[in-house]
């Protein structure tokens, strides 16, 4: 993991980076937030940036969304620093560390935000086979193309792979080519020169010189603009690139690994994807099954996350009551393991039994509130604790709170005042 660390916070934040070494990480400092942006430009990446809470954070974050830098932040502060750490959640940052640091929470922190996986769970007999075939194609420097419904666990898989390589140590850069706009893809894939284009004010390197060494994932290749599928091509067979605005190509050194949620034959034969790129890509294939066909890890992923994210939010673990196993079980997770993921998190912040009660389980084909519109009524006591709760654990962002429970804000609220009047009555 490589951990970019942005400003000082009388010391704590430092402590914080001597403890993430100790468990693995590379660590680089900036003394603000002008040479944290500086740095990512020059390709010097990072897995994760934990940003002293005293910085501004707003401008940061501004700075990286316009920018397109899409490496999750962190931001860290005295835990009595409550409106600071309010502010910057509500400017985008991905969890908030209280400080001094504790050792296991900051690596529960870091190891959730960038999804660092430390072993695949994998006893269903289909996912088995899938990792015996993955465990073949790691150590080559064969490029990878891993298909899969969305919410499968594409990039998780990505990741193993890089991990198992002989290219574990160098970087894993990932991009999601159909989450950046036609007209910008190219120089976030290659880079560009100082001025190439309107709105480039620096030189900027791109994900194939900032994974230099190491491993880039393409992910939702199929969603690329066949005019880029071109120069896709070329940077995979040649190993050389040009940035937009260069005179002179630049080489590479980069294993490809790629993902899509498509049916990659259909959308060849369509015409919307080269075949010649997709034969380049697909030598060592890997197909990952929906999480319906995999029952048997149903349960053991499901604890998974529940200690996981137990350990992110500083409460005790707890198993999953039978009620609650029958449950998930029983469900069609047509949202795959990043349902799973999500539904567990929510389950970990509003359980108030001994065990993972069925009742924590919000399942999205049986959501919690199936019309935003409806009346709420006044009895809220059944629910009273899961939002405040929840809403302690957002440190009082009504939006992030909503969305963990599944909600709307404007219910949220509504159920926020019918509270109030009941406490006030």
């Amino acid at each position: 993991m490589r951990l970019m660390i942005v400003g000082h916070l009388e010391g704590y934040i430092s402590a914080a980076g001597k403890i993430a070494l100790q468990r693995g990480a590379k660590v680089t400092h900036c003394e603000d937030i002008e040479q944290a942006l500086g740095a990512l430009r020059t390709g010097k990446g990072a897995d994760v940036v934990m940003v002293d809470v005293k910085q501004d954070i707003p401008k940061f974050m501004k700075s990286m969304t316009e920018e397109r830098f899409t490496t999750p932040v962190v931001a860290c502060g005295i835990d009595a620093d409550t409106p600071s750490a309010v502010r910057a959640i509500e400017a985008g940052v991905k969890e908030y560390i209280p400080l001094p640091p504790d050792a296991e929470l900051i690596a529960a922190v870091l190891e959730a935000v960038t999804e660092e996986p430390k072993s695949m769970i994998a006893e269903d007999p289909s996912m088995k086979r899938l990792l015996a075939m993955a465990d073949k194609f790691a150590p080559s420097e064969a490029t990878v193309f891993i298909t899969g419904e969305s919410g499968t666990g594409k990039e998780v898989m990505s990741r193993y792979i890089h991990d198992k390589s002989k290219r574990a140590s160098g970087p894993f850069v990932a991009i999601n080519c159909a989450a950046i706009p036609e007209n910008l893809l190219e120089s976030e894939l290659f880079g560009h020169e100082k001025g190439a284009f309107t709105g480039a004010v620096a030189k900027k390197l791109g994900k194939f010189e900032e994974a230099n060494g190491g491993t880039l994932l393409l992910d939702e290749i199929s969603e690329m603009h066949p005019s880029l599928q071109a120069k896709m091509l070329r940077a995979i067979q040649e190993r050389v690139i040009d940035r937009v605005g260069g005179k002179s190509p630049v080489k590479v050194d980069v294993r490809i690994v790629a993902t899509s949620n498509r049916d990659m034959q259909k959308f060849v034969d369509s015409g919307d994807f080269r075949e010649d790129l997709y034969f380049r890509l697909n030598v060592a294939p890997l197909d990952i099954p929906a999480l319906r066909d995999r029952p048997v890890d149903l349960i053991p992923l499901a604890q998974f996350f529940i200690d996981k994210y137990a350990d992110v939010n500083g409460v005790p673990k707890k198993k999953i009551s039978n009620e609650a196993a029958n449950k998930i079980k029983s469900s069609k997770w047509r949202g795959n393991v990043r349902e799973l993921e999500n539904a567990m998190h929510r389950a970990v912040l509003i359980s108030v039994e001994d065990e993972i009660e069925a009742e924590a389980i919000v399942i999205s084909d049986a959501p919690v509130e199936t019309d935003t519109t409806e009346t709420v009524t006044a009895d809220l006591s059944p629910e009273d604790k899961m939002i405040l709760n929840t809403l302690d654990h957002c440190l009082g962002d009504q939006s992030q709170a909503a969305k963990i429970l599944g909600i709307s804000i404007r219910v949220l609220q509504q159920k926020l005042k019918n509270y109030e009047m009941q406490q006030a009555g």
